[in-house]
């Protein structure tokens, strides 16, 4: 589809509905948590009643009145979930403005308790509340709820003996292990704060994050297994050690089964000793984390979240939109450096068996995702939109070579799902299967849009807006267009937005981040079209959209149409501003193996532009490139190599720390001097 700038488009007629790929039946309609709370909510708290006559409208309905009567919905979802306040809030939402919102004053609470309620109930306490899986593609290995509740318990108490208080900061150099979630855990019981990076990162980049939040404690592995082979770490934690003079201890954890190096605890150690669970109350808006923004253009931002509004916002997208609960196995591939990471831990609050896996997403074969899945039972599986590509380029048949039974729901996010990927998963999956394509980012650790249990899917679409998420695309000017491509906006807040930016005193990064388009209003960065249907369509990051001729498009839709071409692993396209006022258009192309980027090629990929998108957007040069670079959560690198065509020094278009491979970066620099 072309992304037209609203400002050049006139008014047309919508569309007629397309046919959906696939619907909820009639039970599973009226099965889902979504639906319990929508009858309660109506019997309790004026929510309309769901309808199952008409599932759209239905849906329509509730997200109207959760953004409508926002301080209504979150009460009654808070005491619908059994949120546990220890001293109870004053009110709801004691002043909604952006940024400055503040949520549940006067209430304490704490996370860690409600995500290890489960281990409470005797029935359960002896089922596993995580599954761990590796690269060795053996028999998972179960901690039970019962374990995890000793272990969290045991940890905290030694964390108190460190002197860990409320507010200090605790650091994790880990994968996704269930260590990993252990140590957030008893980080949140004592009311510290928790940050943590994968350990595929750098020490640079390791410490570009870290240093900004000064920790006291540090969880660190001595390596990791990727790809089949082993990755030794400890010169990296040693030059973090050297670099974190604020550290008061280290915890070693011994993933290779090396000895604790010099002056670090045992894991082990901190974790078998017998201790009663204890949880410090803190207030609603008490830091539970901090997360970093890429930082491809400067230090990462330092994103602070709360207990309390993590605490809400998790259970509402789990519970509601993914339909997770007591009985699912929730997988999200996914590693410690990126937000999907500790939303999958939050899995443990609907009272669901998580699943951890540390290891390469492709080994030892492609659709090692798949088996995972297969071998843990896993019923709620999250992916990448690039995995699902890369296993439908490979020709995987996980429905057909796997039995995948049990799965009801296959999630994607970190880039627009390409409407062939949603083709691939209805039919190489199952037909009958939910797929949810979910949009949403670091900065609220939530997803705006996406998934919805009782909808329709569409080809290419995601279902709908999330509940209590005020979602709307704006044109220049502010104002609202449907079935038309405009900036992602949120006009009133949700309970995860950051509390504040770490070492931003003032809140101006804070204010310059999101709220200096639209004063008062949250702007993501995205463009999206919000259709008549209430499906939303995401086109790619606002600052690097193409704009040619006054007709706008986003990046995600030329890489779905050139990515379709079986010579093309992988692209990069860019709009390239020029000092004469000139606009260059390149397009650089990562070959699949044994393609050729000769004219043929070239002639092929600029009719699919051209026939299936726009005349307009046909690349003014194609280029082939050894490789895509990405950020270290795997997102393409459009505006810092836009800002390197345009002649930025590399030391201030991008942070090398911040990216897969920084050596790709010599050849746009390179290029940027022969042409100018």
């Amino acid at each position: 589809m072309t992304a037209a700038d609203p400002a050049h488009r006139a008014p047309t007629r919508p569309e007629p509905a397309p046919e959906p790929l696939w619907e909820p039946s009639p039970d599973r309609f009226a099965g889902t948590a979504l639906i319990r709370f929508q009858t309660w909510a109506a019997e309790h708290h004026g929510a309309p009643a769901p309808d199952p006559a008409a599932p759209a409208a239905s849906y329509a309905a509730l997200h109207r009145w959760s953004t409508e009567h926002l301080a209504t919905f979150w009460a009654a979802f808070a005491a619908w979930t059994d949120v546990r306040f220890t001293t109870p809030y004053e009110t709801v939402l004691a002043d909604e403005t952006m940024p400055g919102a503040r949520w549940f004053p006067g209430a304490t609470l704490n996370y860690a308790e409600h995500a290890l309620r489960t281990a409470e109930d005797p029935d359960r306490a002896d089922e596993p509340a995580l599954l761990h899986a590796d690269e060795e593609h053996t028999a998972p290995v179960p901690v039970t709820w019962r374990e995890l509740r000793a272990q969290v318990a045991s940890l905290a108490a030694e964390l108190r003996r460190l002197g860990v208080e409320p507010g200090d900061r605790v650091s994790a150099y880990l994968p996704n292990i269930p260590q990993a979630a252990v140590a957030l855990l008893a980080t949140a019981a004592v009311g510290g704060v928790w940050t943590s990076c994968a350990p595929d990162f750098g020490a640079r980049s390791v410490l570009d994050r870290f240093q900004q939040v000064e920790p006291v404690v540090l969880f660190t592995v001595d390596g990791y297994r990727y790809g089949g082979k082993e990755h030794d770490r400890r010169g990296t934690v040693s030059e973090l050690r050297a670099n974190l003079p604020t550290l008061r201890a280290v915890v070693h954890v011994p993933l290779l089964g090396t000895p604790a190096p010099e002056g670090a605890l045992d894991w082990d150690a901190l974790t078998t000793n017998e201790a009663e669970p204890r949880f410090e109350q803190v207030p609603f808006d008490h830091p539970l984390w901090v997360l970093y923004s890429s930082g491809t253009t400067g230090l990462p931002k330092a994103i602070v979240q709360s207990q309390g509004g993590i605490l809400l916002e998790h259970l509402k997208q789990l519970v509601l939109h993914n339909d997770t609960g007591p009985g699912d196995r929730f997988f999200w591939y996914t590693s410690t450096g990126w937000m999907m990471w500790n939303l999958l831990v939050s899995g443990l609050l609907t009272g669901a068996t998580v699943v951890t896996y540390d290891g390469s997403p492709g080994y030892p074969a492609p659709d090692a995702q798949w088996r995972v899945v297969e071998r843990t039972g896993t019923t709620v599986y999250g992916t990448s939109a690039a995995y699902v590509m890369a296993c439908r380029k490979a020709g995987v048949h996980p429905g057909r070579d796997l039995d995948l039974s049990r799965v009801k729901c296959v999630a994607t996010t970190g880039s627009p799902l390409p409407p062939d990927g949603f083709r691939w998963i209805h039919d190489e999956v199952s037909e009958d299967m939910w797929i949810a394509s979910v949009s949403g980012g670091t900065d609220v650790c939530s997803c705006f849009a996406g998934a919805v249990p009782t909808l329709p899917v569409y080809t290419g679409e995601l279902q709908a807006p999330s509940l209590a998420v005020a979602l709307q695309a704006w044109d220049p000017k502010g104002d609202p267009l449907t079935d038309e491509v405009g900036e992602l906006v949120v006009t009133r807040p949700m309970p995860s937005m950051p509390v504040r930016f770490w070492n931003d005193p003032d809140g101006s990064r804070y204010h310059d981040s999101y709220f200096d388009m639209y004063p008062g209003v949250w702007r993501h960065g995205d463009w999206i079209t919000l259709t008549g249907r209430n499906t939303v369509i995401i086109h790619g990051r606002s600052d690097s959209t193409l704009n040619r001729q006054g007709v706008r498009m986003g990046s995600a839709d030329i890489y779905e149409a050139v990515e379709r071409l079986p010579e093309i692993r992988e692209s990069l396209v860019l709009g390239v501003e020029q000092p004469d006022g000139g606009y260059w258009m390149p397009l650089f192309v990562h070959l699949a193996e044994g393609a050729v980027l000769d004219d043929t090629l070239r002639d092929k990929i600029k009719r699919t532009l051209r026939e299936n998108l726009s005349p307009r957007h046909v690349p003014d040069e194609v280029i082939e490139i050894p490789a895509v670079p990405h950020t270290l959560t795997g997102k393409r690198l459009e505006v810092p190599v836009k800002r390197l065509l345009q002649g930025t020094a590399m030391e201030k278009a991008v942070n090398p720390g911040s990216v897969d491979n920084p050596e790709l970066l010599r050849f746009y620099e390179g290029l940027a001097r022969s042409r100018s």
